[in-house]
């Protein structure tokens, strides 16, 4: 398998992570943060009910019942009379559209185009309509924009987008007698949810502002705008609002209010019934149900919001405070907004990227730099912290993305983890790689399997302990230079040591020119002492293959011997608490290291102990050397001479 390199696997890495942080966060724009815009915004953005200034009078369930849908049109006259005559409020604005006459009721018509006609802080609104003028007739257009048009300057460089082809239509009394108008469109986000106002909207190039955007503007006496790259100016108050270019036109986020205690409003809101009703008290020399002082110098908005669907009365969309708000209260919100300069400030792509990035490279330093729980810990820390730090921008009316930032963090966290545990894992391989090279890579894996368990001891084992020396190196070095000698024996212990392997022997240590190997532990194998001597039988062929090479190449001649005894030893890490060794200990290593040297004597390459042969007799062709005196022994011992196995 090829490796990679570190840097080729951490341009690989980084490559990934960033390609999945970028599949993250466009999923997380597209599901997760509308969601959590509209939990944050009704929680920590919603902190006061709207303005007293601003009422509501509201067609509303009570409205109905006491007259019967559909209304004759002088009861809305009732209503503008009402408001007109006898509380004169600031500016009313009548967040409905009238696009027909009423063929049956005539005399109603004329009543409430009359009471509109004498009301000179009277706003209607209209809705801009994304079908076409019926065979194109823009004539009508051209009127309505010679009255209603105010002056928009557009400075922003921007065209704003002809999302709009047409307009609803007024009847011509009811055109004739309003004097100004505005949008009353509310467009929903992707998710369904009302978070923006479209304050200026465009119909065939021509532009206008919104419903509440134009009775600020009737309230402040000014007929002129001024559209900039990132918000409006409206010239007479100077007043700035932060605004968006869509495809729906220019929009500004809305700060939504508290929800008033038993209501769905977030503005006082008054029955329409209950003005009705007062207004022919007074005429009737009764006391009024509602005090007229109560609108008077106030900023009224007229609109309905029944629940019986069937009549097609409730106009309620869903907002971050309430899955049915009333549209007449959302209208009144982007009034209240304009009126108190409290806009919601949503962050720009490049503030949102800087804060991904910023998040992601201190998540990366605290898990390269701290161990795993104290960086985690401070991670989940992190992540809290930017949570409250979003709460207070909120509460602030700044928008940043909530759960985009926390979701990078996840994924770089998860990916940093990764990358770092694969890492270490590919380093500690590398250090049992290097450190094989010191030790038995069976040792090795034997230690590493065993990691929580090292300590002094070990166990006593039947093995077979295998000597294998150099014949006559000493007086071999001498003649030859340090690096001519280590490239003889790195060349033959490279040689050897597969073959020992082979045969599931272990080399326990390298002594100068000689090698001490164990079959039989750590590896379990109970036929150890026919693979010593198989394997003693390949190690002399291979040396006889080397000599032929290294005479070849003017090399000395060199031979091996090899004894190998079996029996009884202790097996095990000798040494200190912090300096172990795996090694085998007993009498029959000491007995095995003294066979070997036999073969200098009986000028032999291969001798085994009687107790080995006992387990080979059946594979071996030997010569029995009786009666032997070993060095430490008081008793001679028959040790045998391996001609050839069978």
């Amino acid at each position: 398998m090829k490796k990679l390199n570190s840097k080729s696997f951490f341009i690989k890495s980084a490559l990934i992570h960033i390609f999945l942080s970028v599949f993250v966060v466009l999923v997380s724009w597209q599901f997760f943060e509308p969601a959590a815009y509209n939990f944050m915004h009704r929680f920590f953005t919603a902190q006061t009910t709207g303005s007293d200034e601003i009422v509501l009078v509201v067609i509303d369930d009570k409205s109905i019942e006491q007259h019967r849908w559909p209304w004759p049109r002088d009861l809305y006259a009732k209503i503008f009379e009402y408001l007109n005559t006898y509380s004169k409020p600031k500016v009313i604005g009548f967040d409905a559209i009238l696009s027909s006459l009423d063929k049956d009721n005539p005399e109603a018509d004329r009543q409430l185009f009359q009471t509109v006609g004498k009301i000179d802080n009277f706003i209607a609104g209209f809705s801009p309509l994304i079908q076409d003028f019926p065979q194109n007739d823009t004539s009508y257009l051209n009127k309505f924009d010679k009255k209603f048009a105010v002056n928009i300057d557009n400075k922003s460089g921007i065209k704003i987008h002809d999302k709009y082809k047409s307009v609803s239509r007024f009847p011509e009394p009811y055109f004739n007698a309003i004097k100004y108008t505005g949008s009353v469109n509310t467009t929903q986000y992707t998710n369904g949810y009302i978070t923006t106002s479209d304050q200026i909207v465009s119909v065939l190039g021509k532009n206008y502002p919104s419903f509440a955007l134009r009775m600020y503007m009737f309230l402040n006496n000014t007929e002129s705008l001024t559209l900039n790259k990132n918000n409006i100016t409206v010239d007479e108050t100077n007043l700035q609002i932060p605004t968006i270019m869509t495809f729906d036109g220019v929009q500004s986020f809305l700060h939504y209010y508290k929800i008033r205690e038993n209501t769905e409003y977030s503005h006082k809101k008054y029955s329409a019934s209950d003005l009705i009703n007062s207004l022919d008290n007074i005429k009737n020399g009764k006391a009024p149900i509602i005090n007229p002082a109560e609108f008077e110098n106030k900023i009224v908005l007229v609109g309905a919001n029944a629940k019986a669907a069937a009549l097609g009365l409730e106009d309620a969309l869903p907002t971050p405070m309430l899955q049915k708000h009333p549209g007449v209260d959302i209208q009144a919100t982007n009034l209240d907004n304009l009126l108190n300069g409290e806009f919601v400030k949503q962050t720009t792509i490049k503030q949102d990227i800087f804060i991904i990035v910023m998040l992601t490279l201190i998540t990366f330093i605290l898990i390269a730099r701290l161990s795993f729980f104290k960086s985690l810990g401070i991670l989940i820390l992190l992540a809290a912290a930017y949570s409250v730090f979003a709460a207070l921008c909120f509460m602030h009316g700044i928008a940043p993305n909530v759960i985009t930032p926390l979701a990078i963090q996840l994924v770089t966290m998860i990916f940093g983890y990764s990358y770092r545990f694969i890492l270490e894992g590919r380093n500690k391989e590398k250090i049992k790689q290097a450190m094989g090279k010191y030790l038995s890579q069976d040792i090795m894996q034997n230690v590493v399997k065993n990691i929580d368990d090292i300590k002094l001891g070990g166990k006593k084992a039947t093995v077979t302990v295998l000597f294998a020396d150099i014949r006559g190196f000493t007086s071999i070095s001498e003649k030859l230079s340090a690096e001519e000698v280590s490239v003889i024996l790195n060349e033959y212990f490279t040689e050897i040591e597969p073959i020992i392997t082979k045969y599931n022997g272990v080399i326990n240590k390298f002594i100068g020119d000689a090698v001490m190997a164990i079959f039989g532990e750590p590896i379990q194998d109970i036929n150890h002492a026919r693979n010593a001597v198989l394997c003693a039988n390949e190690m002399l062929k291979t040396v006889d293959k080397l000599r032929d090479k290294w005479l070849f190449e003017g090399k000395p001649k060199i031979e091996i011997g090899i004894g190998i005894n079996t029996g009884e030893a202790f097996v095990g890490n000798i040494g200190s608490e912090k300096r172990l060794e795996y090694t085998v200990i007993g009498d029959m290593v000491n007995l095995a290291s003294r066979i070997e040297s036999y073969n200098k004597v009986y000028k032999t390459n291969f001798l085994i102990s009687s107790s080995t042969y006992s387990y080979v007799s059946n594979i071996a062709d030997v010569i029995k050397i009786s009666e032997v005196t070993i060095r430490g022994k008081s008793k001679k011992m028959d040790i045998y001479e391996v001609l050839r196995l069978t």
